[in-house]
């Protein structure tokens, strides 16, 4: 009777077994598509079988077995973190690129061609109050459209600025986030076999590396703590230390938790990218844009000095002005010249068109460093362009480079809906084999009690 009952026992709790097993897949199907969420296999142990040793044998339920490499998953996170900030870069430049374009004539280079050309039609009739005036115009249309350039690099900086504060909000969140689950973690109760609370924290953590470059260190109790770089603390167990910008210069600082600037630190990511533009990709356009500017307003107003006015005397004015070197793309415009003011002839023949004829060949001369105003504009538009391309590369190999670690992790660690539906029909025939053994056994025991009765 003992042997009896003891098998009615290993057949019950085998039962109970495979409903562990049963509801592991149940989870596994619900989950298939939940982000972060990998695989969870309920682990089976036989019992030692030794009837002589009074050994009754059976199966026991081990733990949950999760699927899950922290390997492919620092690969997904190196990826991410690549792939966003070349999206990042490739999304910004792109909005600078059409500004410095040379196909259609317009913008800069076509202002200052227009600009020159109309110096040529003032040395044909150069004492023509018209021709005079059209210089004066199409002066005002080159300081425009220096100005408008300027302007919209300033908006894409500001753009810039405002991804920055989105930026590091989302990055407070995530902390956040990573922080109370941690919690989880730290007080335990079964924590460490929670699939959900394993999805949402590496779920997490493949969003953050999409928006700075983090490491990550597992403790004993499987919290996650987080730093920037290996040096700036973002998550340490159950707390959160929230970074910050600081925007109140003209470049963007990246402040940790304490207020100490940890901006070199910043490399990766989406804020790497947005750093990277504000305080370097972004100026050195508008720099070179202010030098052209300058250097262009500084050539006409010293040639114009050397000539004279309709009424034979040396200009008292230039015809364009601007605050300071740094900023001349932005401040340039053109001073309250009038038309009998321009000197079109030379010192030589008063009257005549010879300054005039001098000022039209100053398009040709490389005084830009070693460039003339329009092959300086044309680098500095090759430059964004090869920006553009480079960012644009960048952003399809590494979007191929992450799609491909996400389907090698989704291979070895995700939920294969026909694996799992192999599990049920594996577990439906041991219910049903189990169950066929529990009917015997029930028989058995009755014929057993009746007899002695």
């Amino acid at each position: 009777m003992g042997n009896l009952l003891t098998s009615l026992y290993n057949s019950t709790n085998a039962l109970s077994v495979y409903g562990r097993g049963l509801s592991a897949v149940q989870n596994n199907i619900a989950n298939a598509s939940s982000p972060g969420y990998a695989r969870y296999d309920q682990s089976v142990t036989a019992q030692p079988f030794d009837p002589a040793g009074g050994l009754p044998g059976g199966v026991l339920a081990g733990p949950l077995i999760s699927a899950r490499s922290e390997f492919l998953e620092q690969q997904v996170r190196d990826q991410n973190e690549l792939f966003s900030y070349s999206s990042q870069r490739a999304q910004d430049i792109g909005e600078i690129e059409p500004q410095f374009t040379l196909q259609d004539g317009s913008g800069v280079p076509g202002a200052l061609s227009n600009f020159f050309d109309s110096f040529s039609q003032l040395s044909v009739n150069p004492n023509d109050p018209v021709a005079r005036q059209t210089v004066i115009d199409r002066a005002g249309t080159v300081a425009q459209n220096f100005q408008q350039a300027s302007i919209n690099l300033s908006r894409v900086s500001h753009n810039v600025d405002a991804g920055t504060l989105d930026t590091v909000n989302k990055i407070n969140r995530l902390t956040t986030q990573i922080a109370a689950i941690n919690q989880h973690y730290r007080v335990g109760n079964g924590a460490s076999q929670d699939a959900g609370l394993d999805a949402q924290l590496h779920d997490s953590l493949e969003q953050l590396a999409g928006l700075v470059n983090v490491s990550l260190v597992r403790t004993d109790s499987g919290a996650a703590q987080v730093y920037i770089a290996g040096q700036t603390p973002l998550v340490v167990e159950d707390k959160s230390f929230p970074i910050q910008a600081d925007q109140s210069g003209s470049q963007t600082r990246i402040l940790d938790a304490t207020g100490k600037d940890v901006t070199q630190v910043v490399t990766g990511g989406q804020l790497g990218s947005l750093v990277d533009e504000k305080n370097r990709v972004i100026p050195g356009y508008l720099s070179d844009l202010s030098t052209l500017a300058s250097t262009f307003a500084d050539q006409v107003n010293g040639g114009l000095a050397a000539g004279l006015d309709s009424n034979g005397n040396p200009p008292t004015k230039g015809l364009f002005q601007y605050h300071n070197s740094s900023d001349a793309a932005f401040t340039l415009s053109v001073t309250n010249i009038t038309p009998a003011e321009i000197a079109a002839a030379s010192v030589t023949s008063p009257g005549g068109n010879g300054n005039a004829i001098a000022m039209s060949q100053l398009s040709t001369a490389r005084v830009v460093n070693g460039f003339t105003f329009t092959q300086y504009f044309g680098q500095l538009g090759g430059r964004v362009g090869r920006d553009l391309l480079d960012a644009k590369q960048n952003q399809s190999q590494y979007q191929d480079l992450l799609n491909q670690t996400r389907q090698l992790r989704s291979a070895q660690t995700g939920v294969s809906l026909d694996a799992e539906a192999a599990k049920l029909l594996q577990y439906q025939q041991a219910y049903s084999a189990v169950g066929k053994l529990i009917s015997i056994l029930s028989d058995l025991t009755q014929v057993i009690l009746s007899a002695v009765h």
